[in-house]
């Protein structure tokens, strides 16, 4: 085969595997060509709209959602605009456009960002099963982590998350049941809040995960201090009814960045995390920026 062909080959399947990435996310994705074309509808983006990304491709944004064009460039937390769904009524929605460019800097498209209003204040969380004791203590620890992030919007000092689960929480409620999981979880919880800095705070997350609020100033830092961590979690020494009982950490840790909204900076964080379990846990792993491009 000629390597030219070779090469269109190549290309073709790293943009299948881009598009079949941003199909999975909640949230609307609009990619525009440089003149202003649909050449990427995701499925969250048709069922917002009711437009259906067959009928959009290769034409321009049509009068109805026209708005999504006109909240602007990279405007920080997103501007709140109205849309006309394909079946008439009205849809309100956060949009943030991106400018997709080139290795040389040069304009190619745009990428549109968009969801829901009523996503807004939504944010990720652990899982939570029916009758968990945690409701409270998440709470309130939600509403510390929007005043660090309102304070960070505000100029204030950079911070990032940790989100922490531990790997071996399921299998040791499965097998020595609740009471069990929750000792081992309040002990792995004794064993971080030590290790902590003096203005970091640590919350339960979900039934078997933590999140960490610190104030690293460089992803490089943060990932740093998620190892420090990650070795105190692997040194608990946890015994039940005499059986001891390894124990890891799967985790997930994001920057805060200035243009994003706090539920991305979770969903990031969350992300991370299920990557290091997935790959076996006992890992950390570095959320990307979230800014879009397109494959080179």
């Amino acid at each position: 085969m000629p390597m030219k062909q070779i090469g269109n080959a190549l290309m073709a399947n790293r943009m299948e595997v881009l598009e079949a990435a941003l199909d999975t996310l909640p949230e609307g994705i609009a990619l525009l060509s440089g003149e202003g074309q649909v050449i990427f509808w995701n499925r969250a983006a048709a069922e917002i709209s009711g437009q259906a990304g067959a009928d959009l491709l290769a034409r321009r944004i049509p009068p109805a959602l026209e708005p999504l064009l006109l909240a602007g460039v990279e405007t920080g937390r997103g501007s709140l605009i109205h849309l006309e769904h394909k079946l008439g009524h009205d849809v309100t929605a956060i949009v943030r456009n991106l400018l997709l460019r080139d290795e040389m800097g040069g304009r190619i498209g745009m990428a549109i960002v968009f969801h829901p209003a009523e996503c807004l204040d939504a944010l990720p969380h652990g899982e939570c099963g029916e009758g968990s004791r945690i409701e409270r203590s998440l709470t309130e620890f939600e509403d510390r982590l929007r005043a660090v992030f309102t304070d960070f919007e505000q100029g204030g000092e950079s911070f990032g998350v940790l989100w922490i689960t531990v790997d071996q929480a399921h299998e040791l409620r499965r097998t020595h049941g609740l009471g069990a999981c929750e000792a081992m979880l309040e002990k792995v919880e004794r064993v971080l809040a030590n290790g902590l800095r003096p203005a970091e705070q640590m919350g339960r997350w979900g039934d078997d995960e933590f999140l960490v609020l610190s104030h690293e100033r460089t992803p490089e830092m943060l990932a740093a201090h998620a190892q420090v961590l990650a070795g105190l979690a692997r040194t608990t020494d946890f015994r039940w009814w005499g059986d001891r009982v390894s124990l890891t950490t799967s985790v997930g840790a994001a920057q805060a960045e200035r243009d994003e909204l706090l539920a991305d900076l979770l969903g990031r964080a969350k992300a991370a995390m299920f990557t290091s379990f997935h790959a076996g846990g006992n890992q950390i792993t570095s959320a990307p920026g979230r800014h879009l491009c397109l494959p080179s």
